[in-house]
C-alpha cells in the first residue's frame, strides 16, 4: 500500500524511516507501557501556492491530562482543482491513514477522530464540502470533527503544510 511507503517526521522535522502503522504501533506500545491512556486524531490541510497543492496530513497522539505529539506527512501534488475538490482530498488523505491504522487502535483500544478543515459557517468556502465530507468520514465508520473542534487538521496540519 502506498501509505505505508510515505515519508513521516515529527513536528521538529525529525524523519522517520518506518511505516505510519509501525510508527503507531511502536507509539501505542510505549505510550500505554508509561501509564497514558491515548486518542488518537487524524487530519489533513492543503494550502495553493500558483498551480502547485501542498498538503499534510496529521496523525496527533493525545495523552490523557499529559499533552501530545504528532506524526506529519507532506505531499505536493500539481493541480488546478475547485475548492471543494481540494477540501475533499483533504478528508480523503485523513481516511486513508486513518483505514491503515484503524485494526491497530482497536488492537490497543485506543479511540480516533477523524477531522475536516471544513468551516461549518456557511459564509466561509470550505463549507461547501461539508455534508460530502461528513458523510464520507461517518460512512466509514470514524467519529466526525469539523472547525472549530478539528485541531488534527486546522491547527497540525496546518502548521507543517
Amino acid at each position: 500500500m502506498e501509505t505505508q511507503q510515505q515519508t513521516w517526521q515529527n513536528m521538529n522535522g525529525k524523519i522517520f524511516q518506518h511505516s505510519i502503522t509501525q510508527l503507531v504501533e511502536e507509539a501505542i506500545i510505549r505510550e500505554q507501557a508509561n501509564g497514558h491512556r491515548l486518542k488518537v486524531c487524524v487530519g489533513s490541510d492543503s494550502h495553493v501556492y500558483g498551480e502547485a497543492i501542498n498538503y499534510a496530513t496529521a496523525v496527533v497522539f493525545i495523552r490523557e491530562g499529559k499533552g501530545a505529539f504528532t506524526f506529519i506527512r507532506k505531499e505536493r501534488e500539481i493541480q488546478n482543482i475547485s475548492i471543494k475538490e481540494r477540501m475533499l482530498n483533504e478528508v480523503n488523505k485523513s481516511v486513508e491513514i486513518a483505514y491503515a491504522i484503524c485494526s491497530i487502535l482497536e488492537t490497543y483500544d485506543v479511540e480516533m477522530e477523524v477531522h475536516a478543515d471544513i468551516n461549518t459557517d456557511p459564509d466561509f468556502k470550505s463549507n461547501v464540502a461539508l455534508k460530502d465530507a461528513m458523510g464520507y468520514i461517518l460512512g466509514m465508520g470514524y467519529v466526525f470533527k469539523a472547525k472549530p473542534f478539528a485541531f488534527a487538521s486546522s491547527n497540525c496540519a496546518d502548521v507543517m503544510v
